[in-house]
């Protein structure tokens, strides 16, 4: 019997992140899981075993349980995009990777897309495999989940967690294997509680990464089984669709889990792709999430204080903005008078700071207005430009005193992060074209 890799713990914030690595060929592959996941169960099924070791044929790959799932920490929240990012970067740097091929199966893929938008240059490239931008129904694609499905499955979750449920679905093909159904149904109490599975479906219910898709610069496969009866092949289809540099592989059969009857095929294909992918260039585009505030009032408030006092409240004003950046890893690009202008790599953590500044600001007197918008920005000069922080600033003009207003991608991007929005309709922003989707955030949702 072959040995199954070392459970090691990366840390990520004040969460212990389970991961085993196996291999040591000359690429990194990381495997982002979908559903819920248990790395030492993975080795307990001989294909998906063998699914997995004929990956560590030709790359380093590197395997890991999302937070709150498996091995990894129990959460008393689910984790959001943002937060998955931030694990699996912990996870890259334990295991001293610079940059990686991601591949993500089913709800894996999101999170891997962001990524890479957001950290072009440590994705090599990207896989998608029975993946999805967002599962939810919609007027466009009519074959999604309803909020009324997600909230049916879940009450299947919670009374028979513990049997192999769904296994019909996700792997139709040995679905009466008696084997597997046990299997699988221990897969799934050594994966997540009830309570865990349930916060994770309604999350992944909400999930829509597709306004950022274009801004993926490295080359992407897509593969999907075209009877796959867990994610509609429309999905896969979809996502080639809207990656620049994606190839688009349509396989046969009805399974969903990537380790059986198109194992074979699939492996190859990524063997192919990571053995095409060459040197590194350095990225001229991010996806970052811009942040723009200012005073409301200001000139009246200067008039009222007299020069020196307005100084002095001006310095204070700049000396929160910049302690709340700090606290949440947003980035100071630009401060002119009594704006500024800053960035981040997850929008939730942009949204939370907004709220903090709205909030402590008030405290010393002080009323700002701020805007947020997530899109790929240009980097010139070591600084943010584009397309994106002009819609930033137009947003931040459109919010009152004391409001946070974001588009509805970073709205779409904070699934799961228990931010509460309420919409304010379409904007016509000045300068841009066509109306923008623009919502309120619930402050107390936030601090």
């Amino acid at each position: 019997m072959q040995q199954i890799p070392t459970t090691r713990y990366a840390k990520s914030g004040d969460v212990h992140i389970a991961y085993q690595v196996l291999g040591e060929g000359p690429i990194d592959l990381v495997v982002v899981p979908g559903w819920v996941t248990n790395v030492e169960c993975f080795w307990e099924e001989p294909r998906s075993a063998g699914f997995l070791r004929s990956l560590a044929a030709f790359s380093r790959l590197i395997i890991f349980d999302k937070r709150g799932t498996g091995l990894s920490d129990r959460v008393a929240f689910m984790p959001n995009l943002e937060t998955r990012m931030d694990d699996l970067r912990a996870v890259l740097s334990a295991v001293g990777s610079q940059r990686a091929v991601l591949c993500g199966y089913s709800e894996g893929g999101p999170m891997c897309a962001l990524f890479a938008a957001t950290y072009p240059a440590r994705t090599a490239g990207l896989v998608m495999l029975g993946s999805y931008a967002s599962r939810a129904w919609r007027a466009d694609a009519p074959w999604g989940r309803t909020a009324q499905q997600t909230e049916q499955f879940n009450r299947v979750c919670e009374a028979e967690w513990g049997a192999p449920l769904a296994i019909e679905r996700i792997m139709p093909s040995v679905a009466q294997d008696e084997t597997v159904r046990q299997w699988w149904g221990r897969f799934l109490r050594m994966s997540a509680s009830p309570a865990a599975v349930v916060a994770l479906n309604t999350m992944n219910h909400e999930i829509d990464v597709r306004p950022i898709l274009t801004s993926v610069q490295a080359p992407a496969l897509v593969m999907h089984a075209r009877g796959d009866q867990q994610v509609d092949v429309r999905y896969g289809r979809e996502l080639a669709a809207l990656l620049p540099r994606a190839r688009y592989i349509e396989l046969e059969g009805e399974d969903h889990a990537p380790w059986l009857m198109n194992a074979e095929q699939i492996v190859r294909e990524i063997g192919a792709f990571t053995a095409a992918i060459g040197e590194p260039e350095e990225p001229e585009r991010v996806l970052a999430t811009v942040l723009f505030s200012d005073i409301v009032g200001s000139t009246e408030r200067a008039i009222e204080l007299g020069d020196r006092a307005w100084r002095d409240l001006l310095n204070r004003h700049h000396q929160i903005v910049r302690q709340a950046l700090q606290r949440f890893k947003g980035r100071e690009v630009d401060t002119a008078g009594d704006g500024f202008f800053a960035t981040f790599d997850g929008p939730a953590r942009a949204v939370r700071c907004a709220a903090s500044l709205i909030e402590v600001l008030a405290s010393i007197g002080v009323q700002v207005r701020v805007g947020l918008h997530t899109g790929e920005c240009e980097t010139v000069g070591g600084k943010a430009a584009g397309i994106a922080v002009h819609i930033g600033a137009r947003v931040s003009a459109a919010a009152g005193p004391g409001e946070v207003f974001v588009t509805s991608t970073v709205r779409d991007l904070v699934a799961g992060s228990g931010l509460r929005f309420e919409d304010r309709g379409a904007r016509v922003l000045k300068g841009l074209p066509d109306a923008w989707h623009l919502y309120a955030v619930d402050l107390a949702s936030a601090i």
